[in-house]
């Protein structure tokens, strides 16, 4: 885990600076560490966390990128897994609620998404026929207050 964190400290710092490039490859090698750890972490609920957390920040950066189309796809691929895994038989009941407990905010970010940047196929694709009536609910100020930033820089 203190390896994910360092890169992911070291990305941040990247990204301040501007340098979104190589804020990116190191945010995709914090992200493909978020998925071995992911059902090998003792701490179901960091193990969850840190993958979502390495999904939003490449989402925020493709925004800065002005490519929301990536940024959807980020932020769906989060929230998809964590529905997935919350369904696998196969792995640990508590990694299974962790991730239940997390797709909440998985999902309420993908409605603040979709409020500020309309539809991409992937959101569609993923919300199903609720995508318009998840677009009007999280037009709603009082709906969703978090900010227009998906990751945990």
């Amino acid at each position: 885990m203190q390896h994910w964190k360092r890169t992911t400290q070291h990305a941040n710092r990247l990204f301040e600076q501007g340098d979104l490039v190589d804020a990116r490859e190191l945010y995709l090698q914090a992200l493909a560490l978020a998925q071995v750890l992911f059902e090998r972490w003792h701490d179901v609920d960091e193990a969850v966390a840190v993958f979502v957390i390495a999904h939003h920040n490449l989402a925020d950066l493709h925004l800065q990128l002005n490519q929301p189309h990536e940024s959807a796809d980020y932020l769906c691929s989060a929230h998809q897994r964590l529905l997935h895994a919350s369904q696998e038989a196969r792995l640990p009941q508590p990694l299974r609620d962790a991730a239940l407990r997390h797709s909440a905010r998985t999902y309420t970010e993908l409605l603040s998404f979709i409020a500020e940047y309309g539809q991409y196929p992937r959101t569609e694709r993923l919300l199903g026929r609720h995508a318009a009536s998840a677009s009007e609910l999280a037009a709603q100020p009082d709906v969703i207050s978090t900010p227009s930033a998906y990751g945990m820089h």
